[in-house]
């Protein structure tokens, strides 16, 4: 089962790929709905880098505990219409609470410069998901996207940094 989102956010290319390789960025997109804490103090990196393993806590609300997963990252290249695609992977799994019940947990995030307006992105997220509870699952993991998706919008314009020159005159 698949859920997707399809995007246009305020932001380039450049600046969403920097955002999903920060668990911090990560971790603001669920906020305040779901909490993300690694499991061993110290072992969230500050940049995600392909070939990580990452077990986390996630909380509901900070509260609430719902289980633990292990964040895989990997990523890959490919060319587009209007310029480079790439392409963040967690191929990690559920390890224990509701959705550990899943057997496929493939979340694949593609980046690339939206058509017409390289100074924004096309953001296209991607979360297959299976095993005998998806169907259950899939309305409520449907809505957590549209969640995200509602947070990547809102927060896309803060992850630019690139401050302009002050005029020296």
């Amino acid at each position: 089962m698949r859920v997707l989102l399809k995007l246009v956010i305020d932001c380039d290319a450049d600046a969403a790929w920097r955002a999903v390789h920060s668990p911090r960025a990560v971790a603001e997109l669920y906020g305040p709905l779901l909490d993300l804490d690694p499991l061993v103090p110290g072992s969230l990196p500050t940049s995600w880098q392909p070939g990580d393993d990452v077990p986390v806590q996630l909380s509901a609300l900070g509260i609430v505990p719902m289980g633990r997963q292990l964040i895989h990252m990997s990523e890959w290249f490919a060319k587009g219409p209007q310029g480079p695609v790439r392409v963040f992977r967690d191929s990690g799994i559920p390890l224990t609470g509701p959705l550990a019940s899943l057997d496929v947990w493939d979340h694949q995030m593609a980046i690339s410069p939206a058509p017409g307006d390289p100074g924004k992105t096309l953001w296209r997220d991607r979360l297959v998901i299976g095993g005998p509870t998806a169907p259950a699952l899939w309305p409520l993991l449907w809505g957590v996207w549209q969640w995200r998706g509602a947070r990547i919008r809102a927060l896309a314009p803060t992850w630019a940094h690139d401050v302009e020159p002050a005029d020296p005159a």
